[in-house]
């Protein structure tokens, strides 16, 4: 099952999850891919607002629940709304799937055969609890600080690297390669979440993504940078 979570506050881009982009509202893309991929079977649109509510539907998504508020708030948790979407599930159908695909709307650049791999990776890797997207980050961790209380205070290194007395000082091409997780595709055993109240649990697959096609939209600028993307590329295509 692929599940979508869009709420309806979103201050830097108000309504962001239902702005036409290239034609379509943005949610629609998360929802088209889910349909055209091979392996998921339901897609459901977890939502507390009811315009993202009848979009979702228009495209072919289920939302046989609207979230309450309180979990949807600026600082509710994917936890949360995955728990509560889980739970009723669970309470009123009796069963959970396998697989829970997390597609956020904010990140509408998606292949869905990169989709389908992932899933038959995840599926094939009994020890691994989730697989998440990432893409090599342009910004080191171990050449940044902690600041004290004061400004008075010393700093101190975020980060520490076995072997380099100073990782601060070093050239780039020397410290460990690191990556920034994208938010582009999260998939993951839904018992992590209940048992553990984790989206991911602790053995977690990689999904390498070229930097150019992740973007997540949070404001205008990075809106526009899809819409501009978005026809250069071969991605989802909507029926006519």
């Amino acid at each position: 099952m692929a599940i979508v979570p869009a709420r309806g506050g979103s201050k830097g881009l108000p309504n962001k999850n239902i702005l036409p982009l290239a034609g379509h509202p943005l949610i629609a893309y998360s929802i088209e891919a889910s349909k055209r991929s091979k392996y998921i079977d339901r897609v459901l649109v977890t939502t507390d607002s009811e315009a993202i509510a009848d979009v979702s539907r228009q495209y072919g998504a289920d939302v046989p629940f609207l979230r309450p508020a309180h979990l949807a708030a600026d600082l509710s948790t994917d936890v949360e709304a995955f728990t509560h979407a889980l739970e009723w599930l669970q309470a009123n159908e009796g069963e959970i799937p396998d697989l829970i695909i997390q597609l956020r709307p904010t990140s509408p650049i998606r292949f869905v055969e990169e989709i389908d791999d992932c899933i038959a990776r995840l599926a094939d890797t009994p020890a691994a609890t989730a697989l998440r997207a990432v893409t090599l980050s342009p910004n080191t961790p171990y050449k940044m600080w902690r600041l004290g209380a004061s400004e008075n205070d010393f700093m101190t290194p975020l980060l520490t690297v076995d072997g380099i007395a100073e990782p601060y000082n070093e050239p780039r091409q020397n410290l460990p390669k690191v990556y920034w997780q994208t938010g582009t595709l999260d998939i993951f055993r839904p018992s992590v979440l209940l048992e553990q109240k984790s989206m991911t649990g602790r053995h977690i697959l990689p999904y390498v993504m070229d930097a150019s096609l992740s973007i997540d939209i949070d404001d205008i600028d990075s809106f526009r940078r899809a819409e501009n993307l978005l026809p250069k590329i071969n991605c989802i295509k909507f029926d006519a």
